[in-house]
């Protein structure tokens, strides 16, 4: 029907807590309420998310997922990625709460996932995308890394993410360099996210040999970024 909106209402165990998280994103901060429940609403341009403060909650054991619609994951990942910085002196990848980088996931559209400090998924993709078209993925290495993904960034299988990854390096010895350069970053970040510091190092130095061209080195760069601050930091 036209003019109908559906707003969601994500649970937190603290109503304070969870609004903070939100404006250190950008959001602003439009209600709140004491009693009878405690309840607020945090809005940014055309997104507003109500929050309800639900005592002894336990974000680990939360399903509240929620997909966000947006012209330009890329930026909005980019702009969210800065606050959390600003707030917590580092990029949140592990535990709650947490970002993953926008990426390509194998059977689904391209984006990135957010799970606020109330173990609430919000699963941001690109307006126009579709899952048909994400269905045509690459072949070899490139598809064993969008399945990776799929497993470490939209399911949280951290494991079963990195043994994907590592078949596929074995299975794919000659796969093209900036595909396993690709693959390698991702081990690196998924190693970050269990802690294994030694697995992430090592594979940040055994991508820096792959010998890549100019354009290559241009596809790869913001990622190769990415990943050395997160082994920098953990």
């Amino acid at each position: 029907m036209p003019g109908v909106r559906m707003y969601p209402i994500l649970p937190c165990p603290d109503l304070d807590e969870a609004i903070g998280f939100y404006e250190s994103l950008g959001f602003t901060r439009t209600y709140r309420q004491v009693r009878p429940n405690p309840h607020a609403v945090v809005a940014l341009d055309e997104m507003a998310v109500h929050l309800s403060e639900i005592p002894a909650f336990d974000p680990a054991g939360s399903y509240a997922s929620v997909i966000v619609v947006v012209p330009d994951p890329d930026g909005l990942y980019r702009a969210f990625a800065a606050g959390l910085r600003r707030a917590y002196g580092r990029l949140p990848v592990s535990g709650i709460p947490r970002i993953t980088r926008p990426r390509k996931r194998y059977g689904t559209v391209a984006g990135f996932s957010l799970i606020d400090v109330g173990g609430n998924w919000l699963r941001v993709q690109r307006a126009g995308d579709t899952e048909e078209a994400a269905d045509r993925a690459e072949a070899g290495l490139g598809r064993i890394i969008e399945v990776a993904a799929r497993l470490g960034d939209s399911h949280g299988d951290v494991p079963g993410a990195l043994k994907t990854l590592e078949g596929g390096l074995r299975r794919f010895p000659d796969a093209p360099p900036v595909d396993r350069a690709r693959a390698l970053l991702f081990r690196a970040e998924l190693a970050v996210r269990i802690g294994d510091r030694a697995l992430a190092q090592s594979s940040l130095a055994e991508m820096r040999e792959i010998e890549l061209g100019e354009d290559e080195r241009a596809q790869v760069e913001e990622e190769v970024d990415h990943v050395t601050r997160l082994v920098a930091s953990d």
